[in-house]
């Protein structure tokens, strides 16, 4: 009788912990909440900017390196400055 107990037990286990992890849509909202608050929106431009926040998509590597390289050429930074404006840029978006 024992030894059915503790399939069951970990069976409960796992269905509490899937409970307690965060999907990706939580840290979203999450996010978009704290920007809304930290731009002091309230009303109705807070729902409009938290319609668009959730449904933009996060930027994938490679347009974050395509418009990080465009302003680094419109400000025609070269070597170490471009270097350094590359590395914050990538970093920030």
């Amino acid at each position: 009788m024992k030894w059915v107990r503790v399939p069951l037990l970990l069976l409960g286990v796992l269905m509490c912990s899937q409970g307690f992890a965060a999907t990706a849509q939580q840290e979203k909202m999450k996010t978009c909440n704290a920007d809304a608050t930290a731009k002091a929106l309230k009303g109705d431009e807070r729902q409009a900017f938290m319609s668009g926040c959730l449904k933009a998509k996060p930027a994938t590597q490679q347009e974050k390196m395509k418009t990080c390289n465009a302003d680094a050429t419109t400000k025609a930074l070269k070597g170490d400055e471009r270097k350094a404006f590359m590395s914050d840029c990538l970093k920030k978006k």
